[in-house]
């Protein structure tokens, strides 16, 4: 089972216990999942849905607040579908055009009806039923990813207009969604991991943002743990490049006019990088006596380069002649 579906199962447990909220649940889950159907010029709706908790919690929220029968049965599943597809049908003996008014979907203008677009503004007045909707609209056409892929949360729309009520109410909560669009459909979206698990919470998948903020935060330390592997290997790296330079340098000195030749103090030093080449240069430093400052050791091993480069530049003139 997919994690988008254990969200939605999670969510199917709970029924709202306000009428308004439950009002706004179910307007949430027939903008997205329903049709409108006419039958002797008679307007029905049609439900589909292809998670059956979350076709029983519409079957109960519809008779508790509507007191309406909702007849169930199984559909001809779509090419997207991976399992069965439940149709939620209600008829117009079953106050089909009173729940169509009710949820906003049909209004009227000058005497005759029209569909709506985008949630009605009385119905998610409140916070509380604008998650509400946003519930209702997870379970009808939301999605996560599994947070060990990936980082991604999007709510499918018909419509333009439909996407930007979405997203105005989704950010309403201090979410930045954003809206793209996706052949004929507009996909309002989250790909932050923070916003996505904030999102989770706001819809009420409390076990789901629990879930989801552990295998983010396991993730987090882990490439945290990664980056400090990372940057330990590079400086290593760069350590061990640093020593077998000043190595080479003193090769040159010791070849060419060998380190008696040299002042005491970068003698010293030469005698001390061959003794310790795997020796970063502040622990070498601290092997001098007195102890030096990392920084004078680097002077003298830049002293040392100088001569070695003045040795190099003499063979290569020595070797033109």
């Amino acid at each position: 089972m997919s994690f988008a579906s254990d969200i939605k199962n999670e969510l199917t447990r709970t029924v709202p216990e306000k009428k308004c909220c439950q009002l706004a649940e179910i307007t949430g889950f027939l903008r997205f999942a329903g049709i409108i159907t006419l039958t002797g010029g008679k307007m029905g709706i049609k439900v589909t849905t292809d998670n059956a908790s979350a076709a029983r919690l519409f079957i109960r929220l519809i008779k508790e607040y509507f007191g309406a029968k909702t007849a169930l049965s199984l559909g001809e599943p779509t090419p997207l579908a991976k399992g069965r597809v439940y149709e939620l049908t209600v008829t117009p003996d079953m106050n089909s055009e009173q729940i169509l008014r009710e949820v906003g979907i049909l209004g009227v203008k000058e005497g005759s009806n029209y569909i709506t677009d985008g949630f009605d503004a009385g119905i998610v007045r409140r916070r509380c039923c604008k998650k509400a909707a946003l519930r209702g609209a997870f379970l009808a056409c939301g999605s996560v990813s599994d947070p060990r892929k990936g980082y991604h949360m999007e709510l499918v729309c018909g419509s333009e207009y439909m996407a930007q009520d979405v997203r105005r109410t989704v950010n309403s909560f201090g979410l930045r969604s954003k809206i793209s669009k996706r052949r004929n459909k507009y996909v309002v979206y989250l790909k932050e991991s923070e916003q996505i698990g904030d999102f989770l919470n706001v819809i009420g998948a409390t076990s789901a943002y629990f879930q989801f903020q552990e295998v983010r935060l396991m993730k987090e330390n882990l490439n945290k743990t990664n980056r400090i592997a990372n940057c330990e290997s590079a400086n290593v790296d760069k350590q061990v490049g640093a020593a077998q330079k000043q190595l080479a340098d003193i090769r040159v000195i010791e070849e060419t006019k060998g380190l008696g030749a040299l002042p005491a103090h970068l003698q010293e030093t030469a005698l001390m990088r061959k003794q310790h080449p795997e020796l970063s240069l502040a622990d070498l430093a601290e092997l001098f006596e007195p102890p030096l400052k990392k920084s004078g050791l680097n002077h003298r091993f830049a002293k040392l380069a100088e001569e070695a480069n003045k040795m190099r530049a003499y063979r290569s003139e020595e070797f033109r002649l």
